[in-house]
């Protein structure tokens, strides 16, 4: 059996995200949500207006997790192994598609403005969270014995896409800036390879791990630069959250251990 995974999923892409899965997947494809609290009112929203059978809403399973607390990232995993991952019951038990996805930005544009708290914060959230993320779901990824059946909608390997950014390119680093937020996702691009070099290593092509770049979307985490983007590159969460999964599902082998932005196109590292 396949499974699904968003972190976080209250708002922003991540509710996009879940709601767009929810909507497409084929009812037989459990679809695990996370949040922090109001669990009950968070999966009302998530299924609101959409129409859907009982068995796709009594698929989407919102679980309570503090992405910033090993312990609770622990605590969903194990969760998750016996519910959906149970290899004893289901030897082709696995994650077929993770996105894991916290971020915060704090736009720092000189050396004496960074803060030192506000700084250990956004690399906690944007870097440390998704490395306890992969630590504790990487194991549930399809094994080389795994057979891995064609699902619609679904990525074939199976996909960790973390969240990355453009501006975590070094390469393409021309403005400098935004320290703390561009030192995290340089550092998120080290996960992405390192965790995608392992995963070829032992569950060979069956599972691969990216980064992905949505653009500028309409959420709190942008707010601040809403009124200065163009407003053709100001983009919905439902806009980023189709074309993102678009770029999962059209993803080969090769592509693994890359960023992408949201048009299929690879970001330097």
């Amino acid at each position: 059996m396949a499974w699904t995974l968003v972190t976080p999923s209250s708002r922003g892409i991540g509710f996009a995200l879940t709601r767009h899965l929810v909507r497409t997947l084929p009812p037989t494809v459990p679809i695990v949500a996370t949040v922090r609290s109001d669990l009950p009112g968070v999966k009302e929203n998530l299924l609101a207006s959409l129409e859907l059978s009982p068995e796709q809403a009594a698929r989407l399973d919102v679980r309570e997790c503090d992405v910033l607390s090993e312990p609770s990232i622990e605590q969903l995993a194990g969760y998750c192994r016996d519910r959906y991952n149970d290899r004893s019951r289901d030897k082709n038990a696995h994650l077929r598609l993770g996105f894991m996805i916290p971020g915060m930005l704090v736009p720092e544009k000189a050396p004496d403005k960074i803060e030192y708290e506000s700084a250990l914060n956004t690399l906690k959230l944007n870097l440390l969270a998704p490395m306890m993320l992969v630590k504790h779901f990487a194991g549930f990824l399809p094994r080389k014995p795994t057979s891995l059946e064609p699902e619609e909608g679904l990525p074939d390997p199976a996909v960790l896409a973390l969240m990355s950014a453009r501006v975590g390119s070094i390469g393409d680093n021309r403005l400098g800036g935004w320290y703390s937020y561009r030192a995290s996702k340089a550092g998120l691009g080290q996960l992405v390879k390192c965790t995608d070099i392992f995963l070829k290593m032992k569950n060979g092509p069956k599972a691969t791990c990216i980064g992905l770049h949505p653009g500028t979307v309409k959420t709190s985490l942008s707010k601040e630069f809403w009124e200065s983007t163009p407003k053709e590159k100001l983009f919905s969460p439902e806009f980023a959250a189709e074309r993102l999964l678009r770029v999962v599902k059209g993803l080969e082998e090769s592509g693994g251990g890359r960023c992408w932005d949201w048009q299929g196109k690879e970001i330097p590292p």
